[in-house]
């Protein structure tokens, strides 16, 4: 009987020292504000972004949503990972007579929490539609137009990670503060064939996580799980075109449409510097760090 009880005794000693162990590697996180854990958020007036515009700008010319959104099967939204989603296609009207009207497909997707999926992107999706990839995966800037954006007002003049701009809403004609490093957005672009038709595809992707913007999938962990905050999301924002005829083509579309529409886009997710102050969301645990001194 004195071996069993000894080794009871063994287990019940390392389990107290596991528990000892927990326990004081939760203080020494806590004290160096590690959150090895995230929390969920959404953006501040829950809206998600079926919700889009379906037209910008007010003159002319102008982008025009055709047809309806695309509505996910249950099987979809559960591969997609999220329902908070759009797919849809966006017609430019410039009134320019026999020109075939140039269109886009317009595909965000927004993901919160502890995430531990890889971003569904492009060259898994649209393979598996049937389409075969016809060219290398570029990274290729996207020349938005950096003239219509202004300054963050309330941003710290020594804030070493970067400036912050800001845009109007085509909605709620506010300024909304955009990603940090949006002047240098990039767009992870693959060209597509199809099989059948021979018909040329090109599509590419961007990431908004955790306030910042980055083109690589593989980047997105880097940004939106970093060991000091509390909260993790990031948005997938995804353009394709049949009328594109290179990549540098595709992304010249992308920036004349996020002209428009990023600061609606980013009304849809958190606003960083809000989270990062404490303001938002109610129970934000930087508030009572703020509070205490």
């Amino acid at each position: 009987m004195s071996r069993p009880l000894s080794m009871l005794g063994a287990m019940v000693l390392v389990l107290a020292l596991l528990s000892t162990s927990a326990v004081a590697l939760g203080l020494v996180l806590r004290s160096l504000n590690i959150q090895l854990r995230k929390q969920p958020i959404e953006a501040r007036d829950g809206l998600k972004f079926h919700t889009l515009p379906s037209s910008f700008p007010t003159d002319r010319p102008r982008w025009v949503q055709e047809g309806a959104d695309e509505i996910m099967s249950a099987e979809g939204i559960e591969t997609l990972g999220t329902s908070n989603y759009v797919s849809r296609w966006y017609r430019k009207e410039d009134g320019t007579p026999g020109e075939r009207a140039e269109r886009v497909q317009l595909h965000c997707a927004y993901y919160t929490g502890m995430i531990d999926t890889v971003p569904h992107v492009p060259e898994r999706c649209i393979v598996g539609g049937g389409m075969e990839i016809a060219g290398p995966t570029r990274a290729v800037r996207v020349p938005l137009d950096l003239s219509r954006l202004v300054p963050d007002p309330d941003q710290r003049a020594d804030d070493p990670r970067g400036r912050i701009l800001m845009g109007r809403s085509v909605q709620s004609l506010s300024r909304v503060r955009l990603p940090r490093g949006i002047e240098n957005l990039e767009m992870m672009i693959t060209p597509f064939r199809d099989r059948r038709s021979e018909r040329m595809i090109y599509a590419g992707y961007f990431f908004i996580a955790n306030g910042g913007v980055v083109g690589s999938a593989n980047d997105v962990r880097l940004l939106a799980f970093r060991l000091e905050d509390d909260y993790a999301y990031y948005a997938k924002v995804q353009f394709m075109s049949v009328s594109a005829d290179s990549a540098e083509a595709l992304a010249k579309t992308a920036a004349e449409v996020l002209d428009d529409l990023l600061p609606d886009i980013m009304r849809r997710v958190p606003d960083w510097t809000e989270v990062e102050e404490g303001t938002y969301p109610p129970g934000n645990p930087r508030a009572e760090q703020r509070a205490g001194g």
